[in-house]
């Protein structure tokens, strides 16, 4: 891992660890999580272009239309014989 060292207002500080105490996080990691999270929105933004760009080929739709089908057989009764 790389260390992050930056500044930030008294009151956000007192607001990340307040946050990682109620969740029982070191705050390092409710901060390396929230970067992250902030990271993969950015990177998120430019999907519906990309999408636009390079749409699904045939063989790719195709994966769709299996999924449509629904499960093969019913498997609820397994959760019954499991029981026994």
């Amino acid at each position: 891992m790389t260390m992050f060292s930056f500044r930030v207002e008294a009151r956000d500080a007192e607001r990340a660890q307040r946050w990682a105490a109620a969740l029982g996080v070191d705050r390092s990691e409710l901060l390396r999580e929230a970067l992250r999270c902030y990271l993969d929105r950015l990177e998120s933004e430019g999907d519906a272009d990309r999408w636009a760009e390079a749409p699904l080929d045939a063989g790719e739709q195709a994966l769709g239309e299996i999924a449509d089908w629904g499960p093969a057989e019913d498997w609820s009764d397994w959760a019954v014989d499991a029981a026994r």
